[in-house]
């Protein structure tokens, strides 16, 4: 495994505030899966499309163990975490994916 590896728990949410946590170490992919993905998915489905917090791990574990502890939080502390450092829940991933550009649904497949 690469030593310069990093991996990314995220918050994604919805116009509404409903919000996913998640962790990837593609967090440029991940967040165009969670906007142009499968309809059948639950971010779809509650149209949780706007990347709004996120934080770099170089350790899986240590990140998937903070994914699991924002999970375990309350609404209400997740609410204080996304605006300690997006107050205005903006679409922090606004403007990567410019309509034209090469990075297609087709070049996002896993093997």
């Amino acid at each position: 495994m690469p030593a310069n590896t990093e991996y990314f728990v995220y918050i994604m949410a919805s116009l509404s505030k409903r919000t996913y946590v998640g962790v990837t170490a593609d967090l440029f992919r991940r967040v165009y899966e969670h906007k142009f993905g499968e309809e059948e998915s639950f971010t779809h489905r509650y149209h949780i499309n706007k990347l709004v917090y996120y934080e770099t791990f170089n350790d899986i574990r240590d990140a998937i163990s903070r994914e699991t502890q924002i999970k375990d939080y309350r609404r209400e502390k997740k609410v204080v975490l996304i605006e300690g450092m997006n107050r205005q829940w903006a679409d922090l991933a606004h403007g990567w994916y410019p309509k034209g550009s090469a990075f297609t649904d087709s070049s996002l497949r896993s093997e």
